[in-house]
């Protein structure tokens, strides 16, 4: 590999964040935009009636409820790295593109409400990092609100998701008393709503403002600085080989939406995140980004980013090599090869044709139904699979209908291109093929039911089944019709294997004693 493809694939940084609903985490990815330079105004994005909203927020319904359901991309240029930033969906019932996305980045960045703490999402999302072994950085948000005790927020941080954490930086004051961060990993103090020649303030040699200013006077001063001999003392350590390995989270404190901390964040950040990783292929093999030969896998598929043109594009995560534009790539699974001649990148709002991208990046590919979340594209002679993503089990179910008969086209149409996104899981009736969708969560159906009008102009009619509890089964070849009943439905899935969709736990637990010989599994 010639030294300049080295030394491009070794710029690039590639991270998710993480965290629970409204922890302000589309607000700090405006923010992040904003200092590389691809956006020019960072709006309030939750204030509805500015009719701002975050560049990643592009679906109607997102725009309606302030949330992100679904999985975006962004990429920029900063003091000489090329970031690509996945915005994932804060709404538990999207976590599985949540989880898929976190198969596509190198570390994840995690936000946490100063008011609140931990929360259930963020614990969750949390445990798939930790699971990969993917380096997380955490951001304490809103510190310009009243919230917990920076201290008991360390605490909470290494007790609920048992990992260490060291400050990089340390709050003087809080809420309306919010004077500034205390810079340990810079050495200086950031100073809070201040003209931009006193922004930074030096330290001396013993850790205290080594200038005269009025901060000096407050007990917030005193305090910050009695928490930094405690954490000086009694902290852990700063080890960037921890970091790298998931094992200590380097925490920075801020307010994103005064924009207060985040440059400071990101320029740190940089110093430290991993360059590309490693990806392992179905058969154990690891395949190194600094091979020359082409390599990707698709991650997500969305349909209808632009609604002028019902498109289509297959979210690839480079894990090898370089992309060029006119191409000839090898889809894995089919063994099919073809010229790639449309690609897209993401800039903030724009998407932009690429003629080239290498290991790290994402790009969007455009799609006529050839890709599947999961495929893997190659460039080389030898064409293999990356080891698979991860599919979950779906909880909920309903059966759907179009409302006008007359629009079935549209309907199959539309129910196909979504299922294929991954958010929702298809399945008909055996003998007459009524169509059941499964999901993790409510949410996910209101966006189906939103887009299904807005998308493909298709009203559609829902009658909830209830929850289930789906098994799908190894030795189907054994599986006979006779064996269903009222508290067992058999279905087949959108791959023509059957799934047999039980009442609850206890008519599976019977099922199973029944019929010793079948072999049941659940996904997820």
């Amino acid at each position: 590999m010639d030294n300049k493809l080295q030394e491009e694939i070794l710029k690039r940084r590639t991270f998710a964040i993480i965290s629970h609903p409204d922890a302000g985490k589309t607000t700090i990815t405006e923010k992040l935009l904003y200092f590389g330079g691809a956006i020019r105004d960072a709006g309030t994005v939750k204030g509805k009636k500015t009719g701002k909203f975050a560049t990643s927020d592009w679906m109607e319904i997102e725009k309606q409820r302030g949330i992100s359901v679904t999985s975006s991309v962004m990429q920029f240029d900063f003091n000489d790295c090329r970031i690509n930033i996945l915005d994932t969906p804060g709404h538990q019932d999207f976590s599985e593109d949540t989880y898929r996305t976190l198969m596509a980045v190198d570390s994840a960045v995690m936000i946490v409400d100063a008011a609140k703490g931990i929360e259930a999402q963020t614990l969750k999302l949390f445990k798939v990092c930790r699971m990969r072994g993917i380096p997380i950085f955490t951001f304490i948000n809103k510190l310009d609100r009243q919230g917990k005790e920076p201290l008991e927020l360390m605490e909470e941080l290494e007790e609920v998701l048992g990992i260490q954490s060291y400050a990089m930086n340390w709050p003087i004051g809080m809420g309306k008393e919010f004077l500034g961060i205390y810079d340990r990993f810079n050495h200086r103090i950031e100073q809070f709503r201040t003209d931009e020649a006193e922004r930074f303030l030096p330290l001396d040699e013993e850790g205290e403002l080594a200038v005269d200013n009025s901060m000096k006077e407050t007990s917030y001063y005193t305090q910050a600085i009695e928490d930094i001999m405690l954490l000086n003392e009694a902290g852990n350590d700063f080890d960037k080989d921890k970091v790298l390995s998931g094992d200590l989270t380097p925490v920075f404190f801020g307010s994103a939406l005064t924009n207060f901390g985040v440059q400071t964040f990101l320029e740190t950040y940089l110093q430290f995140a991993p360059t590309p990783q490693p990806r392992m292929t179905d058969v154990e093999e690891e395949v190194n980004p600094l091979n020359e030969d082409f390599s990707g896998f698709i991650f997500k598929i969305q349909a209808n980013m632009n609604p002028a043109h019902r498109d289509r594009i297959a979210f690839v995560r480079i894990v090898s090599g370089k992309f060029e534009r006119g191409m000839t790539v090898t889809l894995a699974r089919t063994g099919k090869t073809f010229k790639v001649t449309q690609s897209t990148q993401f800039l903030a709002d724009d998407r932009e044709t690429v003629e080239t991208a290498v290991a790290g990046d994402i790009i969007g590919l455009y799609d006529v139904g050839n890709y599947q979340i999961g495929d893997t594209v190659v460039g080389g002679k030898k064409a293999f699979n990356y080891e698979k993503l991860p599919q979950f089990t779906p909880e909920m179910f309903v059966k759907v209908t179009a409302k006008n008969v007359l629009k079935s086209k549209h309907f199959h149409k539309g129910i196909l291109q979504l299922v294929q996104e991954g958010a929702i899981q298809y399945y008909k009736t055996l003998h007459t093929e009524e169509v059941i969708l499964g999901a993790v969560g409510q949410l996910q159906f209101e966006v189906f039911e939103h887009r299904m009008k807005n998308e493909y102009n298709v009203d559609v009619r829902m009658e909830p089944i209830g929850s289930k509890v789906a098994r799908w089964i190894e030795n189907e070849e054994e599986v006979k019709e006779s064996m269903t009943g009222p508290r067992s439905m058999l279905v087949k899935d959108r791959y023509d294997h059957y799934v047999f969709l039980f009442e609850n736990e206890f008519a599976t637990r019977w099922f199973q004693d029944k019929y010793e010989h079948i072999k049941l599994y659940n996904l997820l």
